[in-house]
């Protein structure tokens, strides 16, 4: 069986980012799916599963209320808990959602109060969030991108 493309990644040398992880056009409507890299895969530990939670959560929020909610299909986390994929309609590029993607850090940066969807008739695990957690990983997250605008799997700085 042939390797998804996802699996064709060196993650021993992939940081924190935005990547182009696929693109796919069926009946003439493109998706493009964003590899968001939270921490950095095989050097740091994998996000806390709370804080994860609490990520998906708010980000799907400020997502599909942003003035790009409507090119928004999904955003939540991936398994390996080191990322959250990003899937948007449209042929995009990581540069085009690079603003999109701080404005969303600072969002969950300055979110306070109840996490929305966190009450147990709106959530298959209500109970487990960690604001304070996710707070600590997308300040981290945010001053990657910012200092080292990693948006290309092949341009790992060393």
């Amino acid at each position: 069986m042939e390797k998804i493309a996802s699996f064709q990644i060196d993650h021993l040398a992939l940081r924190s980012g935005i990547y182009l992880s696929r693109r796919d056009v069926r009946d003439g409507v493109a998706v493009t799916t964003f590899d968001l890299r939270i921490t950095e895969p095989n050097r740091e530990p994998a996000a806390d599963i709370a804080a994860l939670h609490t990520i998906e959560h708010l980000g799907a929020t400020f997502l599909r209320g942003s003035k790009r909610g409507s090119e928004i299909v999904y955003f939540g986390p991936m398994g390996c808990r080191t990322g959250c994929y990003l899937l948007m309609f449209g042929e995009l590029e990581p540069l085009d959602v690079f603003d999109l993607v701080k404005d969303m850090c600072d969002f969950i940066l300055n979110f306070e109060g109840e996490i929305p969807g966190a009450k147990a008739e709106e959530c298959g695990n209500f109970l487990e969030h960690n604001l304070p957690m996710a707070k600590y990983y997308i300040r981290i997250f945010k001053e990657r991108l910012e200092k080292y605008r990693r948006m290309s799997y092949c341009t790992q700085p060393k």
